[in-house]
């Protein structure tokens, strides 16, 4: 993709300003200076990346895995020196080093762990080297806070361990001296004092000279000097040299350490020029969200649907005076290759231009656009403006001129894969002469199949737009009685400029505008009249369609909503229905087995137990095949309605045969519930067995007591003993007594003694 973006398109469409707003966002200097230095994106496959990039950035507002922190100090002058040999980097420097290190190796780690959130910015950190061995040399040597560490070379421990040593010494020394002057009432009342760090006498003048030591200054009256003490000198001089020996061994360790970072200074300026570009994508990103932005279809044919779209300079403007800004819904494509825009001036015509244009700029620079999720958008390689007054002083060309110019870098660079937007075309010449011209370059741009939107006042253009094939008329809607702009756009027909309408309601004297009126051509009051009458009609229209609309769509929704209700109460029902059936027949199922287990609990027989089960289980199975061959049938006929034919042989023996088929299937299975449940039966009436024998050793070897718990021994209800005569017990429920012998009783719990 080619990429002919001028930078006076650039400053046609305020781009700039937008610059400005996402440079806010930036946290970095080097991200700042990468804003303003932001173009339209050549490379479409760069293009669609940066794209991806700052959507995903924006989803991660929304979600709980935010991106972290990624503010860095700035390490050019680092990078530089490294370059250079035999140099050396500063402790701070090696901080810096570290902390880049540090948060680039986050991110990465954080984009890995997180590639399917972030796909784009995963792919884009992929090939950078991760590594810690920069940031584990630099904490071997230096601390938190900027400083060589004790333990950084044997030499440097021995020198500060010794420093720390002298500096007891001079602490103690000095206190003596101290001590010694004072008694003598040689030192001043503040005693000492500190001069270049170094701690001195405060002897009062008088006494100078009775105080061994050297002179480092006096105070502004001269009634005090300040000594330091004969036996604080010799370890002070001690400890300058210790201090110099310092310095050398750091520097030496400074040295080798950067001598060990050199060879990462490619993948340290990789490192900067990442987080400066992540800087970027986060300031387009927060930008995105306060302008409620985002990222259209890129669809690779060439057209423009932009709905609603808002213009965001001046949405921004707007919030800030408490004023609506009008979406608009802007659409080019083969089928409506250029918009004729016309209308009285003042009625947002110029905005319309130049939303689309700045709107366009953006998304190719990778920055999202406030529309719709619905839009859609493709990429051009030319993007030509023409908008404002743009005289030239400097070479002297009057507005014409210099429009007619653009007009000829127009003529030789459009082409099927370019927009131009110009607003007031024609305009700065004869009105017929222009006029006429500008009919000729409307024309051109309609051959070479550019797509564009022109704003203009010339009835010609208008008449034009309406004869050429693929091109449009359209206007900016005004209030019919107010006369104040709507900012709305109508597509489809041309706009009055409401010339005597917006004059007279200016203040202009009604009489001055009837002479106006006089020098104009009748036939041109009587086509502008019409051209406004037509327009004031179609307001009417597009209300009275608009609130049809409106309408279609609620009882739209409201059909949907009254389809999807039934349809889930039918779901309902048929879900009950299934569940009853299923229920009726598990306790049928359920009766019958106990009418089996009960009848062969009196009888013990297990032949005939099994002869019944098989031969009820045999009918049950007859019936399913009944239901489910009159169910393929019932779904045969169902699917052959329409023919009304019956069924031929052949269909007729697919229908036995798999009939036969789900018929060995369901004796396979019957067999197989034999084998499975018979052995079940025997071990229930086993421990049937027993559980019996039990029970009549308990009755036979007991003796009923009252207040036992006991129940009948075919019975459920468990009820307690209040009384026994002649082996009649009367058991009392709770709600009610009954009386029965103690025969048919058997214990639950004895009685509490």
């Amino acid at each position: 993709m080619t990429n002919n973006i001028t930078q006076k398109t650039l400053n046609d469409l305020e781009f700039n300003t937008v610059l400005q707003k996402i440079e806010a966002h930036c946290i970095s200097d080097l991200g700042r200076a990468k804003t303003l230095q932001i173009k339209p994106i050549k490379r479409i496959l760069e293009l669609k990346s940066e794209l991806n990039q700052v959507n995903e950035y924006l989803a991660s507002f929304s979600n709980e895995n935010r991106i972290p922190n990624h503010y860095f100090d700035e390490i050019s002058k680092e990078i530089y020196m490294l370059g250079i040999e035999d140099s050396f980097l500063e402790a701070t420097s090696f901080q810096k080093i570290a902390s880049i290190s540090a948060t680039a190796n986050n991110l990465l780690l954080f984009y890995k762990k997180f590639k399917e959130y972030y796909p784009t910015l995963f792919i884009e950190s992929e090939n950078i080297e991760l590594t810690k061995v920069l940031i584990a040399c630099i904490d071997k040597v230096i601390s938190p806070y900027g400083e060589v560490v004790d333990k950084a070379s044997e030499i440097l421990f021995g020198i500060r361990k010794e420093i720390n040593k002298i500096r007891g010494k001079i602490g103690s020394s000095f206190t003596k001296s101290l001590a010694h002057y004072s008694s003598l009432g040689y030192l001043d009342d503040i005693k000492e004092s500190v001069v270049d760090t170094q701690r001195v006498l405060a002897v009062q003048a008088m006494y100078r000279k009775k105080v061994r030591g050297s002179i480092l200054g006096n105070s502004k009256t001269g009634s005090i000097v300040f000594i330091a003490p004969e036996a604080t000198l010799q370890f002070s001089r001690a400890l300058q040299n210790l201090h110099y020996e310092e310095q050398e061994e750091v520097v030496k360790i400074l040295k080798q350490l950067t001598n060990t970072i050199r060879p990462y200074q490619e993948l340290l300026k990789i490192y900067q020029d990442y987080l400066s570009h992540l800087d970027l994508v986060g300031a387009k990103a927060n930008y995105a969200y306060q302008i409620n932005a985002l990222l259209p279809k890129i669809v690779q044919e060439q057209k423009i649907y932009l709905k609603n779209a808002i213009h965001p300079i001046l949405w921004e403007e707007n919030n800030l005076r408490n004023i609506t800004t009008v979406a608009q819904t802007i659409k080019l494509n083969k089928e409506q290759q250029i918009i004729v825009i016309s209308g009285p001036n003042a009625g947002g015509k110029s905005i319309t231009l130049k939303t689309i244009g700045l709107l366009q700029i953006m998304l190719q620079s990778g920055i999202l656009i406030p529309v719709n999720e619905r839009s859609e958008v493709s990429v051009f390689d030319n993007i030509l403006t023409d908008i404002g007054d743009n005289q030239s002083i400097e070479n002297q060309l009057s507005t014409y001129s210099y429009r007619l110019k653009n007009m000829r870098k127009f003529l030789n660079k459009c082409n099927n894969n370019t927009l131009f937007l110009i607003d007031e075309f024609g305009t700065g010449s004869d009105p017929e002469l222009g006029g006429a011209l500008a009919e000729i370059f409307l024309e051109e741009f309609h051959e070479k199949g550019s797509y564009g939107i022109i704003t203009t006042h010339y009835a010609n253009l208008k008449v034009l737009a309406s004869e050429l094939e693929n091109v449009v008329n359209a206007n900016m809607q005004f209030d019919e009685r107010s006369f104040e702009p709507l900012f709305e756009l109508h597509i489809g027909q041309a706009g009055s400029s409401f010339t005597f309408e917006v004059a007279q309601k200016n203040g202009i004297p009604f009489r001055l505008i009837n002479r106006a009126k006089k020098k104009v051509e009748r036939e041109k009051i009587r086509l502008d009249k019409t051209i406004a009458k037509l327009q004031k009609e179609r307001n009417k229209l597009q209300a009275y369609t608009n609130a049809l609309e409106k309408e279609k769509l609620v009882a739209k929704e409201n059909s949907e909503k009254l389809i999807g209700q039934q349809k889930k109460i039918q779901d309902k029902i048929n879900s009950f229905q299934e569940l009853y059936e299923n229920n009726q027949k598990m306790l049928s199922y359920g009766r019958k087995s106990n009418e089996f287990m009960h009848k062969f609990f009196q009888t013990k027989n297990k032949n005939q137990l099994q002869n019944e089960f098989l031969k009820w289980a045999m009918i049950e199975q007859s019936k399913h095949e009944k239901l489910k061959k009159d169910k393929i049938e019932v779904e045969h006929k169902k699917n052959n309605s329409q023919k009304e034919k019956p069924l031929s042989k052949r269909e007729r023996t697919k229908i036995n045969k798999a009939i036969k088929l789900e018929q060995k299937l369901k004796e396979e299975q019957l067999k197989k519930i034999e084998k499975e449940v018979l052995p079940e039966i025997k071990k229930v009436i086993k421990q049937k067995k027993l559980i019996e024998r039990e029970k009549a050793i308990i009755i036979e070897g007991y003796e009923f007591q009252i207040n036992d718990r006991v129940r009948l021994i075919d019975g459920n209800a468990k009820g307690t003993i209040d009384k026994i005569e002649k082996n009649i017990a009367t058991i009392n429920y709770g709600i009610f007594t009954a009386k029965t012998n103690v025969n048919q009783l058997e214990l639950v719990q004895k009685a509490k003694k």
